[in-house]
């Protein structure tokens, strides 16, 4: 036996002594097929060599090199006359097979790799003669390009043949022979056999045949029937593109809703998208990116798979949820683009592909996947889905709130006005959801974008956990604020026990949003908030509340018959439904009045939660407010005290008198009164507070208990009266116990139709004070809230004589002090800045 593979070559005769070549030293010996390793001149192949491949010297693969180009361009249908006989095919099947055994028995590849396999594969215990050639095509983009391009030439082989893979001939030639024995080999048939019975398989051919699919994943020219399909695609489309590292198979994907893509090659490319989004390990540019993110978040869930194909995507998801920790930028960005793709088409959400299979069918029938299609049919029959198909699609609405890419039919209504009026704004974080809803009243916003942002927005306001600003924001605070909301999320092994016995309540394991109710706890509790952008999220939410009823989930629900009733013709938007509401407040059910109740308290806070005051009233706020803090009904107390002033517009004066004329009747709705008098209402006022609201109850009895409450609700209930009597209206709900008085003392203090009224502002004011001042006769009722207005200074809790004097002695240095300035500003009853 000789040990030199370099001897002469075959000379049309056979070679009688035994060549062992060993020219990988980490591998086993070999004995090289006809001495050269080369099919031989004088078997079956010889006439095809002759008439093939007479130009090519014998030796190191070069005839079966050349045979095989032949029988691949007779395949593809390119060749006409003469071709290759059965015998010589199947000679140099076996040729193959035999070299694919041992590394040494390849030449070409043992010697384009003999140094890579020194350097990368001197370690490992090889106790197959095959193993080396498995270690160099696990390590493949780390090989010398002649190593990496020989290598390449074994798997394209071993891909046509599956017996030219030692370790997948030796796995699955049983199972080939009993469920594919009809089979032609060759052209990966055998493969596509066994892949298409994959349930039937023995396991170890499954796990030999995911291996394969695994380490050919990065180069499409390792699936022939995706090339068979594609080939003109990628001529068209891909042609510059570098084979390896999935790049073709990227290029094809991006190129695949062009209208000039091939069908066929559409279906199979899709079909190997959808088995990649079901295993990472599939995915050659994912695994290869994400390789160090996998380790430090995902390990567990890549050590609990299988060594067979997985179905269930949980590294995948589990690098869905955790993009915000993912370190290296272009793991976040291939995650970020199969998220996106998930988004666009179910199939490629296997969790939720698998989970609404049935629903799919039943209820989907005849939607074409993509563009989102099937997901918004699922969301639009939300009610008729199964448990586990409303599961998994809450868990994807939640996984895709994060980024407009992620919300495919907001994203094409919307792209124009996103270049336009999102210009410069960074993707993620709902950055860009934001800006939309920020112009959703814009006259650029278009109808189909703004129809879909508002049904993101309805759909985000019903569970915090879909809305991903307020839910990153605030999660702090809803675990310390809202716990008793919370109390739901109970482990996973309660589901059918939550399911029989819970099934009206908040359950993330239903597949269920929560009905906004911690996303009202939040709003109940905002001045417990710590964090200051939880603050922000919440007065947006709010803000969102006000502007569109169907944004606030418990309101809408209690109010869905009220408003079929009396504002089904009002277009939502702008406060318009709620005021609607209001105005037929005396009619409304019980739990819709209480729902619109608690809103208007809630925006008494803020100027800006009232749509049309806040519209009506925004060249006033310039003018006058525009160093003024927002928030604790600052704005609005500013505006009050300006309300004489001469260009003081007609439609916010008299949104203005709205307003006060609603807080006279409700405490709660002046939001300096409720914050400063609550624990004394509590106190002394308890039956009052706990009788109907709307009639000044709590008001009146705080006047009369007046020299006992607290200094700071003093403060506030002296400017509250002081306001109310500056804009008197007959009828008010507190000032209607002057009525009487001003009807007799008062008949000139009218409105003045000249003047739009201007001069009427403070009129009955004045004239109360001027009565008190000059200790002329008033209702008791009466006087004792003209005396509430007195200001601060004025030592009216005193219960002494000289203290009433002293009250009668500052109302008529006031009186003639306007009289003296020729002004009618609150001023007169020294209006102080409420405490805040």
């Amino acid at each position: 036996m000789m040990y030199l593979y370099d001897l002469e070559i075959q000379d049309w005769e056979d070679v009688n002594t035994p060549v062992e070549a060993k020219i990988v030293k980490e591998a086993p010996g070999a004995t090289l097929a006809n001495g050269d390793g080369d099919v031989a001149t004088t078997g079956n192949c010889s006439g095809d060599i002759r008439a093939f491949c007479d130009w090519r010297e014998p030796g190191e693969s070069r005839l079966a090199d050349c045979l095989t180009q032949q029988m691949t361009e007779e395949e593809k249908g390119n060749v006409d006359g003469k071709k290759l006989t059965e015998a010589c095919k199947q000679e140099l099947a076996d040729f193959r097979i035999d070299a694919a055994s041992n590394i040494n028995k390849d030449v070409p590849l043992a010697t384009a790799c003999k140094k890579d396999a020194e350097k990368l594969c001197a370690d490992l215990d090889f106790k197959e003669p095959s193993a080396m050639l498995a270690c160099l095509r696990e390590l493949k983009q780390k090989l010398s390009q002649a190593c990496q391009d020989e290598v390449f030439q074994a798997q394209l082989e071993a891909v046509k043949d599956y017996r030219a893979d030692a370790e997948l001939a030796d796995a699955c030639e049983p199972d080939a022979e009993q469920l594919c024995a009809d089979v032609k080999a060759g052209e990966g048939r055998v493969q596509d056999c066994l892949r298409d019975k994959r349930p039937q398989l023995s396991w170890e051919c499954q796990e030999a045949l995911f291996r394969q699919e695994v380490e050919n994943a990065d180069d499409t020219r390792l699936s022939i029937r995706l090339m068979n399909k594609c080939m003109v695609d990628k001529q068209a489309f891909c042609a510059d593109v570098k084979p390896g590292g999935a790049k073709i198979m990227d290029c094809l994907e991006e190129h695949r809703e062009d209208p000039h893509f091939s069908a066929e090659c559409k279906v199979e490319l899709e079909a190997m998208m959808e088995r990649r989004a079901a295993d990472f390990r599939l995915d050659a540019a994912l695994r290869q990116l994400c390789k160090k993110d996998i380790e430090d978040l995902c390990s567990y869930e890549k050590d609990s798979m299988d060594s067979i194909a997985g179905f269930d995507a949980r590294v995948i998801q589990c690098l869905q949820d955790h993009r915000d920790e993912l370190v290296e930028p272009e793991c976040k960005a291939q995650v970020h683009k199969l998220t996106q793709r998930a988004a666009q088409d179910i199939r490629f959400d296997k969790p939720l592909a698998d989970a609404c299979f049935e629903d799919r069918a039943k209820l989907c029938d005849g939607v074409h996947p993509g563009s989102a299609r099937v997901i918004r049919c699922l969301q639009d029959q939300r009610e008729e889905l199964s448990y586990e198909c409303r599961t998994a699609l809450f868990d994807q609405e939640v996984r895709m709130a994060e980024d407009i890419d992620f919300k495919y039919p907001m994203k094409c209504a919307c792209s124009a006005e996103i270049q336009k009026l999102c210009v410069g704004i960074p993707p993620g974080h709902a950055r860009v959801i934001r800006c939309l809803q920020d112009f959703l009243d814009d006259s650029e916003m278009s109808a189909e974008c703004k129809e879909e942002v508002q049904r993101d927005m309805i759909r985000s306001n019903e569970d915090s956990r879909l809305n991903y600003r307020l839910n990153k924001a605030c999660q702090t605070d809803i675990e310390q604020l809202c716990s008793d909301e919370l109390k739901y999320r109970l482990n996973k092994a309660c589901q059918p026990d939550i399911e029989q016995l819970c099934s009206d309540e908040c359950s993330p394991f239903l597949g269920q949003a929560c009905g906004g109710r911690v996303l009202r706890c939040l709003t109940d509790k905002q001045d417990a908030i710590q964090s200051a952008e939880c603050q922000t999220e919440v007065f947006y939410l709010v803000k969102m509340e006000a502007n569109d009823f169907r944004n606030d989930v418990l309101l809408a629900e209690a109010c869905r018959e009220d408003v079929d009733k009396f504002c089904k013709d009002v277009e939502p938007g702008e406060g318009r439904v709620h005021e609607c509401l209001r105005a037929q407040r005396g009619a409304l059910s019980e739990a819709c009045r209480k729902e619109e109740v608690k809103l208007n308290i809630i925006q008494s806070r803020d100027i800006r939660l009232r749509p049309k005051l806040n519209k009506l009233c925004s060249g006033e706020i310039a003018v006058y407010c525009k160093e003024v803090k927002r928030g604790k009904g600052r704005v609005f107390k500013c505006l009050q005290e300006n309300l004489a002033k001469l260009d003081f517009g007609q439609q916010c004066r008299e949104q203005v008198e709205q307003r006060t004329a609603r807080m006279q009747e409700d405490y709660r709705l002046d939001y300096g009164v409720s914050a400063a008098c609550e624990p004394d209402v509590s106190q002394r006022c308890a039956a009052e507070k706990g009788k109907a609201h709307g009639n000044a109850e709590v008001l009146k009895c705080l006047v009369n208990s007046f020299s006992s409450i607290s200094e700071g609700c003093q403060r506030e209930m002296s400017r509250a009266v002081r306001m109310a009597l500056w804009e008197y209206k007959k009828g008010g709900a507190l000032t209607g116990m002057c009525d009487a008085d001003v009807g007799s003392i008062c008949g000139k203090a009218t409105r003045n139709p000249k003047n739009h009224g201007i001069w009427s502002i403070g009129a009955v004011g004045r004239c109360l004070s001027k009565q008190l001042a000059e200790d002329k006769p008033l209702e008791p009722a009466c006087r004792a809230l003209v005396a509430v207005a007195a200001p601060e200074e004025s030592p009216m809790s005193s219960s002494s004589s000289s203290s009433s004097r002293n009250c009668f002695l500052v109302a008529r240095l006031f009186l003639l002090v306007s009289q003296v300035m020729h002004i009618h500003l609150p001023v007169l009853f020294l209006v102080p800045v409420g405490v805040d």
